[in-house]
């Protein structure tokens, strides 16, 4: 599968914050989104998924507008920055909900293997957020959008999850963004930097110090 998104325009208070915009991912592809705090990333994704209404937007299903929002497709499962599961749910009923297997899950990720049956408020916010990354991943989604899944936990958890990354986008399209530039550099096959409302296609490490967004380290490796 195929999605594309294009023509977007969005503004706050008369100030325009997308206009220029094009992004492609699909299928056995990871996509990385990159831009500055406020630049739009999550309003990017907010659009494609379908929660945030712009002014205008195109979007593309294997070449085919996308008449409806993608949410109501049922082929899209999507991460947000903001908390997704309720605070009085268990774990397993989280689970069970999203039919994905809780013994799985503690194969991978072993310290969870004590809260099987507590609660989504029990735990902390930095496992919430594995918890919450994983069954985004493993919902069977043919469209996956991740925002900022690394954020606020342990650097042991990312590499697990590049690695889950890199297995899912057999099967799934998966867009992803994040302020962990490296881990996005290292887990993309594609990648956009969003600037001035405007995306450019991003090749190296080197065209984003070309294009400001990091600093040039002669130390870096």
């Amino acid at each position: 599968m195929k999605i594309e998104i294009d023509s977007v325009e969005l503004s706050f208070d008369n100030k325009k914050i997308l206009y220029g915009v094009y992004l492609k991912t699909e299928t056995g592809k990871v996509t990385g989104v990159l831009g500055r705090n406020g630049c739009g990333k999550t309003c990017l994704l907010r659009i494609l998924f379908g929660d945030l209404k712009p002014k205008y937007k195109s979007v593309r299903l294997d070449g085919k507008y996308l008449k409806t929002n993608l949410f109501n497709t049922g082929k899209v499962a999507y991460l947000p920055q903001h908390q997704l599961l309720p605070n009085n749910l268990s774990l397993k009923k989280a689970f069970h909900l999203f039919q994905s297997d809780w013994k799985t899950f503690t194969a991978i990720f072993d310290s969870f293997k004590i809260y099987g049956n507590s609660k989504i408020n029990e735990i902390s916010s930095g496992e919430l957020r594995v918890v919450e990354t994983y069954l985004v991943l493993d919902s069977g989604k043919e469209i996956i959008l991740l925002d900022e899944p690394f954020s606020f936990i342990a650097p042991l958890y990312v590499e697990k999850f590049k690695d889950i990354i890199r297995e899912k986008k057999n099967v799934s399209a998966i867009l992803i963004t994040d302020h962990f530039y490296r881990e996005i550099l290292d887990v993309s096959d594609t990648i956009y930097l969003i600037k001035n409302g405007s995306s450019k296609l991003i090749q190296s490490q080197q065209d984003l110090e070309n294009e400001g967004y990091i600093s040039f380290n002669p130390q870096q490796t």
